[in-house]
């Protein structure tokens, strides 16, 4: 597909990946119109993106975590307008039903009903994290309020495409780490100890591959 006009290609890669899979439900939903009130739980690489597309889109965006630990990063780095601790009970409550939608990024089995109450008339609770448990919920959060939960996964080509203009337009990007391929072996492992912010992009024509 095309890339625009000046993007960097390790701007390009995380966009074809974290920013069309947050780009497309938004889209497809009916939630990419200015004025809107979202969430996002979970700040990690498809997180991080989904906080800079939906500002970019004119919403207001409140990062939702277990703890208050990336409180300056999802603020003063990213943007987000709002912070909330999903394990603080009071700020849950004075947060029920402000919502339009909230964007559930989390890959580990959890509830969805403290989510849903999050949500105004018409919400929409949109699962990306890739979790084998049947995750559960009571009826009457969907039903009051007429919710819905909706599930997605990247994105389509046109879509893909749309993403990349989009970004292009907005001047949105994704935080990068660029590194060789003789690190990808470190970079594996600090993915699982979840030390990256937010994608590491792999330079491949810039490696010293020993003639292979």
């Amino acid at each position: 597909m095309k890339i625009p006009a000046g993007m960097a290609p390790e701007q390009a890669a995380p966009l074809l990946c974290a920013g069309v899979t947050v780009y497309s439900p938004l889209k497809r939903l009916g939630l990419a119109a200015p004025g809107l009130r979202g969430g996002i739980l979970g700040l990690g690489g498809v997180g991080h993106m989904g906080v800079k597309i939906a500002k970019a889109m004119g919403h207001h965006v409140t990062v939702i975590s277990s703890s208050g630990r990336k409180r300056a990063e999802a603020v003063d780095r990213l943007g987000a307008d709002a912070f909330l601790v999903s394990s603080d009970a009071a700020a849950m409550a004075a947060a029920a039903g402000t919502l339009d939608y909230v964007i559930d990024t989390v890959p580990a089995h959890h509830p969805l009903g403290p989510y849903l109450a999050l949500l105004g008339l018409d919400g929409k609770l949109v699962v990306m994290g890739v979790i084998g448990q049947p995750l559960s919920f009571a009826s009457p959060a969907l039903m009051l309020g007429r919710r819905s939960i909706a599930g997605s996964f990247v994105g389509s080509v046109e879509e893909a495409e749309e993403t990349l203009a989009f970004c292009a337009a907005s001047g949105v990007t994704s935080q990068v780490e660029v590194v060789e391929m003789g690190y990808v072996n470190e970079a594996l492992e600090r993915l699982e100890r979840n030390d990256v912010r937010y994608r590491f992009v792999v330079d491949v024509a810039g490696s010293n591959l020993g003639g292979a």
